[in-house]
Order: structure tokens, then C-alpha cells, then sequence
């Protein structure tokens, strides 16, 4: 089933509304549908490299306002739609966890999410059940989004249809590389303080209640 949902979703790359069907695809995924926009983004940005910044654009703020559905739904409903959204996805689990490190770090969560496999909707859906502050929520799911999108259509408009292959290979790094700048007075601040390890013990065995 995954696995036509995703060629379903890939062939929306040669349609003529490609652009508004990867704002639905980067919108949904940001609450709960399975499939990221990312491999759709890729191949529109392979087969038009000139327009590459504009579709990541599109991407990053779609997904920002499907954040924002997310939050609503653990906000409003995590009881009702969230809890059983994030089982059907196989994110339960994560939950609990998810929830103590946005209490303990917040926007930085959403800042590392760029460079790791964290599922955005496992965030968006977590911050609305905590509560954390809307404006706070929302410039993080700004930088999140950019980094995860902005970089792929930046590297294909300056470099076009060949940084493909260096995009397969070295795309993590890269992210990685600019989320430890990003990071790095924070984590400075952290150690100078005494470091956040009984913190991460704590976050690390949280269960569900």
C-alpha cells in the first residue's frame, strides 16, 4: 500500500499542477499523511533547476501551515484524532519522548528535526498537545521546514540537473554540517551551564502514562 501511495505520489511530478499538488503533499505531511514531499520536490527541481528555489519555497510554507493543522489536532483533538494518528503511524511510541524534549528544548527540537530522521508531524502534533507558544512554534517550523526544502532548490539552481548525484550522496552531511553551526553557541551555553544530561536521561525514559 506504501509503496503505490508512493509512486501515486511521484507521479504527480509530470503533472500540469505539480506545483499545487506538492503544496498539498508538503501540507498533509506535516500532520499525517506518510509520504514525505521531499523525492516530489527533487524530481520537479531536476526537471526545471530555474524554478528550484521557487518550488522549495512553496514546500517550506505549505508545510508550515500543515503544521499548523498538527498543532490544532494536539491542541484540540490528541485525545480524540491525534492519539490514534500517531498509532496508525507507528509514532506512539516517539510520543512521550518527543513531548519531554520540546518542554526541555523547544525551538532547538525543531532546528535539529532538519538534520535527523524526526518525522515533522510527530513534532507538530506533540507541540500542540504541550502547549508550546504559537509565534515560538511557528519560527521554528519556519527554520525546520527551510532547511529540510531550501537547501535541495538552492543546490539545483545554482548547479542545476548534475548536483543530483551529489545531492543522493552527500545531502546529510551537508544538513548536518549547517545544523552544528546553527547550534553551536547554544550548545556552547549548555556546556558553560553544566550540560543538559539529566535532561536527556529524563527524555530518554519517558513512556507513555
Amino acid at each position: 500500500m506504501i509503496r503505490r501511495l508512493y509512486d501515486w505520489t511521484m507521479a504527480k511530478a509530470a503533472h500540469r499542477h505539480a506545483e499545487w499538488w506538492l503544496a498539498l503533499f508538503a501540507f498533509v505531511e506535516a500532520s499525517f499523511f506518510p509520504i514525505p514531499p521531499h523525492p516530489l520536490l527533487g524530481l520537479m527541481c531536476l526537471a526545471e533547476p530555474r524554478k528550484a528555489v521557487r518550488f522549495a519555497a512553496v514546500a517550506t510554507l505549505a508545510s508550515v501551515a500543515g503544521g499548523m493543522l498538527g498543532y490544532g489536532i494536539g491542541h484540540f483533538l490528541y485525545d480524540t484524532i491525534g492519539a490514534q494518528l500517531l498509532h496508525a503511524l507507528g509514532l506512539e511510541k516517539s510520543f512521550p519522548v518527543a513531548a519531554c524534549y520540546l518542554r526541555e528544548v523547544g525551538f532547538w527540537l525543531f532546528v535539529a528535526k532538519g538534520a535527523t530522521p524526526i518525522p515533522f508531524k510527530l513534532l507538530t502534533i506533540t507541540a500542540g498537545f504541550i502547549a508550546m507558544p504559537v509565534a515560538t512554534f511557528l519560527i521554528a517550523s519556519l527554520v525546520s521546514r527551510a532547511i529540510s526544502f531550501m537547501i535541495v532548490g538552492v543546490l539545483f539552481r545554482l548547479f542545476g540537473a548534475p548536483i543530483k548525484a551529489f545531492i543522493d550522496k552527500y545531502l546529510g552531511t551537508v544538513v548536518a554540517a549547517f545544523i552544528i553551526l546553527v547550534v553551536a553557541g547554544f550548545a556552547a551555553v549548555t556546556l558553560i551551564e553544566g550540560g543538559d544530561k539529566a535532561a536527556a536521561s529524563k527524555c530518554e525514559a519517558a513512556t507513555l502514562p
